[in-house]
């Protein structure tokens, strides 16, 4: 994935200083290039209207570039951006920066002047994208402040999450899980505004992928399992239910050729809808999320999305990206805390430590007992993501939060979990996640944070809500009355 660094001028410095100001821009974008984890790749300075258009309509039609840079150099006359930025449709950070971080004081003069006036053209820059509405993110500084580069790096990374969803093919094996609310959704409606396509296939249809996986590729499974994990003896060849961890195998070895057959990057399942499978997939699903897959249970597709979109918008971030479900709480008066977990499927990238690979009943579902991964998950600052369909758009809702240690062992919790302080404290934000109608699903990670995905909800013209630790209940109602009648209005009559 690329990012493409546009430079706005115009013809009438002349030659030498256009010269100038291509040397100029191509070092701010080499400056970028290294301080980025994506490639910066610099364009011709644009001088003319035509050109500007040409550049917008090829960033469209590109699928390496996930969105474009603006600097205006020196004074690019705003009307020759109209026709290419009301074109645009790739994401668009306009960065208010110059080539030198001093005056030289002593020797400026008026070549120095022309030459080097962005506070100048990127006001004019700024004005033109407002007058069109046009979506952007603003970033002022020298791009050799790291905190300049931060914010730059936090907009690629929404790009390369608005990117990947607006090309992501999702399978969902059976229905979501009954008489459930959340779990429902508009697919078309996810189509058009985000790009995933959202399709339904038989379980069955799984279970003959998992049929078909060979002896020897099992074998091998297994002996990864070993190598990886802290094994149960029970599971280990020759235990009493080695078995089970093969036939968790053959579930990985069957999900992953559909998934790779079909070019899915994210998927469901669904506790009553298992047909010929002999286990709910556990350890598989786990796997595959650790591999980069988005994952929803109960068929539940939205946070399936949600997980695939913040595994690319974190690649290469310390800190795991999970599915995770709030499912009890520490209520004690000062220490108040929230036990995340689902039934089998976390994420380990979250670990802390090595995850141990068990075996024992589940309650529903009604098949043998499954096979999965347990494991604490790694102590420190998160967020918690939601996304909700609130029938006439999508909201997403963030809460930031401190994961911390449990407070005693769990030695009676057969599944993996992540426990957490959320912000401001629990009480506040469990009034405000229950009153912005937010999931019980969510994405659970420590490599993204509020800036990527307040970028990644502006490019997507999707609404968002935080809560941090300045939210107040009276202040997130507010902003919930204010968001109803701003969306209903943006949507016209």
């Amino acid at each position: 994935m690329k990012v493409w660094f546009l430079t706005g001028s115009q013809g009438l410095y002349g030659e030498d200083t256009l010269r100038q100001v291509a040397e100029q821009s191509r070092r701010i974008a080499a400056a970028l290039d290294e301080a980025l984890p994506f490639e910066v790749e610099w364009e011709p300075v644009l001088t003319d209207a035509a050109a500007i258009r040409r550049m917008c309509l090829e960033a469209n039609s590109s699928d390496e570039c996930v969105g474009l840079i603006a600097w205006m150099h020196t004074f690019s006359p705003a009307k020759m951006w109209i026709a290419g930025l009301d074109a645009l449709r790739k994401p668009l950070l306009h960065l208010h920066t110059q080539a030198n971080l001093e005056l030289p004081w002593s020797s400026i003069d008026m070549d120095f002047m022309n030459l080097n006036q962005a506070a100048h053209g990127d006001r004019e820059f700024g004005y033109i994208q407002t007058r069109l509405g046009v979506p952007r993110k603003t970033v002022a500084g020298h791009v050799n402040d790291p905190s300049v580069a931060a914010r730059i790096e936090a907009w690629a990374r929404a790009a390369a999450g608005r990117a990947e969803v607006g090309s992501l093919r999702l399978a969902r094996f059976g229905d979501n899980m009954r008489d459930v609310a959340v779990t429902e959704g508009d697919k078309v409606e996810a189509q058009l505004r985000f790009g995933v396509s959202v399709n339904t296939y038989g379980v069955n249809d799984l279970v003959s992928a998992v049929e078909a996986s060979s002896d020897t590729e099992v074998a091998t499974l297994v002996k990864e399992y070993e190598d990886l994990f802290r094994v149960a003896p029970e599971l280990r060849a020759g235990g009493e239910r080695h078995d089970s961890l093969r036939y968790a195998a053959r579930i990985e070895l069957g999900l992953r050729h559909f998934l790779e057959a079909g070019g899915f990057k994210a998927f469901t399942t669904n506790f009553e809808d298992l047909g010929g499978l002999r286990q709910l997939p556990g350890l598989a699903v786990q796997r595959l999320m650790a591999d980069g897959y988005g994952f929803g249970g109960e068929g539940d597709w939205k946070t399936s999305v949600l997980l695939r979109t913040l595994k690319v918008m974190s690649a290469g971030l310390p800190g795991g990206t999970s599915f995770m479900e709030d499912y009890t709480y520490h209520l004690t008066p000062g220490q108040q805390l929230i036990l995340g977990a689902h039934m089998l499927e976390v994420c380990p990238t979250i670990a802390s430590g090595v995850p141990s690979c068990e075996i024992h009943p589940l309650g529903i579902g009604g098949r043998e007992d499954p096979v999965r991964l347990v494991f604490d998950a790694e102590p420190g600052p998160a967020v918690v993501v939601g996304l909700a369909d609130m029938g006439e758009r999508f909201r997403l809702v963030v809460n930031e939060i401190d994961v911390v240690a449990p407070a005693e062992p769990l030695p009676n919790l057969p599944v993996a979990r992540a426990v957490w302080k959320p912000r401001p404290d629990l009480r506040t934000s469990a009034e405000a996640w229950l009153t912005a109608g937010a999931p019980h699903h969510t994405v659970l990670s420590a490599g993204v944070g509020v800036e990527e995905l307040t970028d990644f909800a502006d490019m997507l013209g999707v609404e968002l809500l935080v809560i941090d630790a300045d939210t107040t209940p009276r202040g997130f109602a507010r902003e919930l009355r204010w968001n109803q009648a701003y969306y209903r209005l943006a949507q016209g009559f």
